[in-house]
């Protein structure tokens, strides 16, 4: 069973970080690729940022180039968001879902991935 979950929300003031991890089970990173989203009260389902081991490659929404950082440990089935000088409109619940690249799609569409986790509450106070 493919499963997600996310860890390591809470809150923090304006300028602090964070690191998401989120550990998947039930299958290998080097079959997927693994996207971040957000979602705000009342807002849609945003990608954040998205890594992909099979093409070494990583993608992040404008907003967040240059303080988010994607990772991940393939060892460990594992992978992470470091968010660094965050602001309040990174207040969000963020989620982390998997693309089993088999068929085509852009990162940052919801509906390219098949497997989602439970999400994690991210709040930045002003």
């Amino acid at each position: 069973e493919v499963q997600l979950v996310e860890s390591g929300g809470g809150l923090v003031q304006a300028g602090g970080s964070l690191r998401l991890s989120c550990v998947a089970s039930g299958f290998t990173l080097d079959d997927y690729a693994i996207g971040w989203f957000r979602q705000a009260p009342g807002k849609e389902r945003e990608g954040v940022s998205c890594i992909s081991t099979s093409d070494d490659s990583e993608h992040y929404t404008e907003s967040v180039e240059g303080r988010f950082t994607i990772s991940s440990d393939n060892a460990k089935n594992t992978v992470y968001l470091q968010m660094n000088s965050l602001k309040p409109e990174d207040t969000a619940v963020y989620y982390c879902a998997a693309d089993p690249l088999t068929k085509p799609g852009n990162w940052w569409d919801p509906e390219t991935y098949d497997h989602w986790g439970q999400g994690t509450q991210v709040t930045v106070s002003s």
